[in-house]
């Protein structure tokens, strides 16, 4: 329920006095450019919430035009690189679009504006934070070989079940050589297929509400890492031979190597440099702890919120975040928007 905060327009207030006397302030929240701008909302809900703060802050902020368009991955990269639009995707995996993003960097047309998340993407096998706790021993996927019986369950046949990666995605493969390359069907384990992402979401929640143990392949920034208190087992030094060959069904040595971390960039389009220099500038600062973003999903999957909702939920919670990346004066706006 929002409740009223008379403080909220004082400062609002006080702002607003502020900047009519100080010009050279209000420089700084000028968006610099009446053209539309344009904002990759992709279809997950890490990307669509960062892309409705990312308006907000353009457009209350600043003053701009600024606008959600659909989005994913590929056809977004393609066309920031064909077309130059959209002018702005918040969350681009550049790792999963690697050669559109080479062409991008050969052009010259879309730049890295920053890294969207501090720690990156992350992508790995999980247990959960009470059985970390009770279990101090298995601290990396290693540690696995020795400790199968912690994770037997009824239909295991008395074997540690290893909850695998969906069929179809990429890190089925990964995850399908890594078994291997740990050797670990030899120590009594098995890999179990979820069968989908829906499936080994509902495992996770069902084995995390029973306080049951559980390893598990997830990745992150996702609602089921903040919702659930997942750790990641710590893995060996990547190492981009042995990771190129994980990533290969027909790998005929697979031996264990970290995954290769995920670059995610807030990718602008090069002509805004110039257009809008004051946007490029907090496009530059725009970069969000994994454990904050985790936790906003996590609120935005227990109340059912939409992405701007979620946004909203952000702004009003992490102010220490956001407001580093743009001046006081737009901050105390977007502030009073809210």
């Amino acid at each position: 329920m929002k409740t009223f905060n008379p403080m909220k327009f004082v400062a609002a207030g006080l702002v607003a006095g502020s900047v009519a006397l100080a010009p050279a302030a209000a420089s700084a929240a000028e968006c610099g450019t009446d053209e539309k701008i344009t904002i990759a909302e992709m279809t997950w809900l890490s990307a669509a919430v960062l892309a409705h703060a990312t308006r907000k802050v353009l457009n209350e902020g600043y003053g701009c035009n600024a606008e959600l368009v659909p989005g994913d991955t590929v056809p977004t990269a393609t066309s920031m690189l064909s077309k130059n639009e959209p002018m702005i995707a918040p969350e681009l995996w550049l790792s999963t679009a690697e050669a559109i993003w080479k062409k991008m960097e050969d052009k010259g047309n879309v730049f890295k504006a920053s890294d969207i998340f501090t720690e990156g993407g992350k992508e790995g096998w999980w247990v959960p934070d009470y059985f970390a706790e009770a279990h101090p021993e298995v601290k990396s996927v290693t540690d696995l070989k020795d400790h199968a019986e912690l994770f037997t369950e009824v239909a295991s046949d008395g074997k540690g079940r290893l909850y695998g990666c969906p069929p179809g995605w990429g890190c089925e493969i990964i995850t399908n050589n890594l078994f291997e390359a740990l050797n670990l069907e030899d120590h009594n384990w098995e890999l179990f297929s979820p069968g989908s992402g829906a499936n080994l979401k509902a495992s996770i929640a069902r084995k995390v509400t029973r306080k049951q143990p559980l390893v598990a392949y997830y990745w992150g920034p996702t609602a089921v890492i903040g919702k659930y208190n997942l750790v990641r087992l710590e893995m060996p030094e990547y190492d981009a031979e042995k990771f190129q060959c994980l990533t290969d069904k027909d790998c005929a040595n697979p031996q264990v190597s970290e995954w290769k971390p995920g670059e995610v960039a807030v990718a602008v389009v090069t002509e805004l440099k110039e257009k809008a220099p004051n946007v490029v500038d907090f496009l530059s600062n725009m970069s969000v702890p994994n454990k904050v973003i985790n936790s906003v999903l996590a609120w935005a999957d227990d109340e059912s919120a939409s992405p701007e909702e979620a946004a909203n939920y952000f702004f009003k919670n992490h102010e220490d975040v956001w407001t580093a990346w743009v001046p006081a004066d737009v901050a105390e706006k977007v502030k009073a928007s809210l």
